[in-house]
């Protein structure tokens, strides 16, 4: 992989001296309990890729001209920790370069790693966590550091914020804060959701997208897909408000499990991924230069979800 470009994209626009964009591939499948692939992910999302055309309708932007550096993929895989660990190594290496630090997975484990360096460097972090499943299991077969576990750490370190959820172990149910937690039967009924969980998110927010969290109709190829998902356009409306209201810090897009026969789901995730790029460049100039500077503003946050009284 750091033999290529990130979408085929001139080296011009690929050097990390001049880019504002980090991508870290982390092709590890190594905790997975069903479907097995993962590792596959980063490989198909960046042949995808390569395959989009880079002008955004929506955003009348071509986002890979800010600049994307493909870096080194991180191939640790001698134990769960050991993955995490170099995890987040390298993406705290390159928040302190002054850069937009996105990860490409791999399955959910990846993601302990990444939001410990982001917590580290980010005050007052809120986790806007969009996932089939609850992942709040503080050990599973024998690791903190199993994909059942991803955001156990985020949920009692960050403020967490979870969404799409329609999958979980009833343990969860001790761990889960379900004032702040939007299942997938809940956005089907209430039209104000994406208001009221941006109104609980604080000014600094990292996603982690698995995107198990969409519909299997349109997302079939992942490791544990889960009916009654997220749609395109209700989720690209709902991560235009995030990155348009507060300030995302990062995101990691994980669990695409590519399938030979179905390759919709690898064009799908190589779009996402593109969709939130230029959602947080969108009124950003390419000649302006990114500024990364680790400070929040302090900002209260609602503690509970659905206020009747509120008004939006």
């Amino acid at each position: 992989m750091s033999n290529k470009t990130y979408a085929g994209i001139s080296e011009d626009h690929a050097k990390l001296e001049t880019a504002k964009i980090v991508l870290i591939p982390v092709p590890y499948d190594g905790t997975s309990t069903w479907q097995k692939g993962a590792d596959k992910g980063p490989d198909a999302f960046l042949d995808a890729s390569e395959n989009m055309e880079l002008y955004d309708i929506e955003t009348q932007t071509e986002v890979y001209q800010q600049g994307v550096y493909l870096a080194d993929a991180v191939t640790e895989n001698s134990s769960p920790e050991a993955m995490v660990d170099a995890v987040h190594k390298i993406t705290k290496k390159y928040i302190k370069k002054n850069k937009f630090v996105t990860l490409f997975g791999g399955e959910h484990s990846i993601s302990i790693g990444t939001i410990r360096a982001f917590n580290e460097c980010f005050d007052n972090l809120t986790v806007l966590h969009i996932d089939a499943h609850a992942d709040l299991r503080q050990s599973y077969e024998g690791s903190t550091c199993n994909h059942a576990c991803a955001v156990y750490e985020a949920s009692q370190t960050t403020n967490l914020i979870q969404v799409g959820i329609r999958s979980m172990d009833v343990k969860e149910t001790t761990v889960m804060d379900e004032e702040k937690t939007y299942f997938a039967h809940e956005l089907a009924a209430n039209e104000f959701w994406m208001d009221s969980a941006i109104d609980q998110m604080t000014e600094n927010v990292f996603i982690t997208f698995d995107l198990d969290a969409f519909d299997p109709s349109i997302m079939p190829s992942t490791g544990t897909p889960e009916p009654g998902g997220l749609f395109w356009y209700e989720t690209l409306d709902f991560l235009k408000k995030v990155f348009e209201e507060k300030n995302v810090v990062g995101f990691d897009i994980v669990e695409l499990c590519p399938n030979k026969k179905e390759k919709s789901s690898d064009f799908l995730a190589a779009k996402l991924y593109y969709k939130m790029l230029s959602y947080k460049f969108m009124g950003e100039n390419i000649a302006d230069e990114y500024d990364n500077t680790f400070e929040s503003k302090s900002q209260k946050n609602n503690t509970s979800k659905f206020i009747e009284d509120d008004e939006y």
